[in-house]
């Protein structure tokens, strides 16, 4: 009960002065709305990540190329070109951990059909690529393996390249003219949409990988191969298996460094993780810097309001009350101012990260709001009005009562 008179108390005291109670709470409403916003904008992308590894399997494996040393110089990944269609060939006859195989070489180039033109990535694949890569067709049919040994001039379009060449037209059979090579449309991929914010999927054509290392890259190597292993739990055997594999292959003596690189889809989407976290908690302490801003305007209030109830706090004093009583009722007043301002900054940060994704800057920007934000932001707008409240609170309650009875 005495704490519910000493609450009754401090609101009232705080309501004497409207307008400076509220500008006392307006950095911890900014700073709790910052927080919640700015941590839902790095768990949208956290869940971005997660969903488009699972989408393409988490038992998927790369291997490319590997880094090469010229002159004391690493050229990173991609340094060699050994990496060639017969390695593919007899991964996936050799490795019995392996579901399936697609050799993988791109390039760019100039698209035209009729009076429409377009530059978009053209993707040399082989024929179990939708198997790999769960990439469905949406319309027609992908090429087959007699495509592939003939080197035929066929293509299937992503969604963007078909909207922007064929609009509202059926490309189906149509032909269509990349670097003026005539290619055939086979088919059209299902859309996949924006990659993390920075490419779009759907702006790609997919072509035999032997049309394109023959007819647009003039190479007899490709870029990479995508591996599907048997299940999840087969990874790292298959990973493995690759390995010794394409050491034998390659010729590369015991001891000496691989001339590529097999990349475990687990390995690469954990490292995703890792990163959008570690972005999700560098947004929220920047945005909890605000929070900090927000209790050092309470404490600075509190002492002003310190300094204007001398009298009443000898007086107080001196009728009997404690420090203890004194100490309590001004640090509720600062809990109270950060607590409201908290649960207002909830309420705001919510809606901000809900709105987010309708703003044009922030459009395609995924935004997940979890308990956990909301709480931690909570707690630490509490924590703040603790922290910095004792100070004055602290102040009030060691007045001496003559000498508070005596101010002016």
């Amino acid at each position: 009960m005495k704490i519910l008179k000493v609450l009754q108390i401090s609101i009232r005291a705080l309501t004497r002065n409207k307008m400076r109670s509220f500008l006392t709470i307006l950095g911890i409403i900014i700073g709790v709305a910052a927080v919640i916003a700015m941590v839902s904008v790095g768990e949208g992308a956290k869940k971005g990540v997660e969903e488009r590894f699972a989408a393409m399997g988490t038992n998927l494996l790369f291997v490319q190329p590997g880094s090469r040393q010229f002159r004391g110089v690493q050229t990173g990944a991609g340094g060699y070109v050994t990496l060639k269609p017969e390695d593919a060939i007899a991964i996936e006859q050799y490795c019995d951990a392996v579901a399936a195989v697609s050799p993988s070489i791109s390039t760019r180039a100039q698209v035209v059909y009729a009076n429409k033109n377009w530059n978009t990535q053209i993707q040399g694949t082989g024929e179990k690529f939708p198997e790999v890569r769960k990439w469905n067709v949406e319309e027609g049919s992908y090429f087959d393996e007699s495509h592939v040994a003939a080197a035929a001039k066929v293509c299937v379009l992503g969604s963007l390249v078909k909207q922007n060449l064929f609009e509202d037209d059926d490309p189906i059979g149509k032909t269509i003219r990349i670097n003026k090579i005539p290619f055939k449309v086979i088919g059209i991929l299902e859309s996949k949409g924006e990659q993390g914010g920075f490419f779009n999927r759907d702006d790609m054509i997919a072509a035999p990988y032997t049309t394109v290392m023959r007819r647009l890259r003039g190479v007899d190597y490709i870029s990479s191969i995508d591996v599907e292993a048997i299940s999840a739990d087969m990874t790292a055997e298959a990973q493995r298996q690759i390995t010794e594999l394409m050491r034998e292959r390659h010729r590369i003596a015991p001891g000496a460094d691989d001339d590529f690189q097999v990349r475990n889809m687990t390995d690469v989407a954990e490292s995703a993780a890792q990163s959008s976290q570690i972005m999700t908690i560098l947004l929220g302490s920047i945005a909890g810097i605000s929070l900090i801003v927000g209790g050092i305007g309470i404490m600075n209030i509190m002492l002003v309001s310190v300094t204007e109830r001398i009298r009443e706090i000898g007086i107080r004093l001196a009728v009997g009350a404690r420090e203890k009583d004194i100490l309590l009722q001004f640090l509720i007043e600062a809990i109270v101012l950060s607590v409201g301002g908290g649960l207002i900054g909830i309420i705001i940060g919510i809606g901000v990260s809900r709105l987010m994704k309708y703003v044009p800057t922030f459009e395609g920007i995924t935004t997940v709001v979890t308990p956990g934000s909301i709480l931690l932001a909570f707690l630490f707008s509490a924590s703040v009005g603790i922290f910095f409240g004792y100070y004055p609170a602290r102040k009030a309650s060691r007045l001496d009562p003559i000498e508070a009875l005596r101010y002016e």
